[in-house]
């Protein structure tokens, strides 16, 4: 997962964290995902290997416990509703569980490549 980011910078600065919570609380209100009773991780696509991969290394309780929220929502899809207010996920209850080992994954997987591209020079 590379790229630009300036998660630092907006959390070191008091001016941008207070403009910018508010805008990504509407963003992930808007969301809806916690109205279903996932976590934020539960939506990540499963499609890229390194995701794929982190989803494996998951201990199994914590795997058993992400099939059983993705069922629940997909049967409140199913049904056309919304979880209760007692059902529906908290934002303290919104743990990324998933990201530290999707970071792992990742982190090893350009490792690898790194290995895989190196050169060799031969006199």
């Amino acid at each position: 997962m590379s790229g630009i980011t300036l998660v630092n910078q907006v959390k070191a600065s008091k001016f941008l964290s207070g403009v910018l919570q508010p805008v990504a609380n509407a963003f992930v209100n808007a969301a809806g995902y916690r109205k279903l009773g996932l976590r934020y991780d539960d939506v990540l696509r499963e499609e890229t290997d390194i995701i794929r991969e982190a989803v494996n290394r998951l201990p199994d309780n914590e795997g058993y416990e992400r099939v059983y929220r993705m069922k629940v929502a997909f049967q409140y899809s199913l049904s056309h509703t919304i979880a209760t207010k007692d059902a529906t996920l908290k934002p303290e209850d919104d743990i990324r569980y998933l990201t530290p080992i999707i970071d792992e994954v990742a982190a090893e997987f350009a490792e690898k490549e790194d290995f895989n591209n190196i050169k060799s020079y031969s006199k």
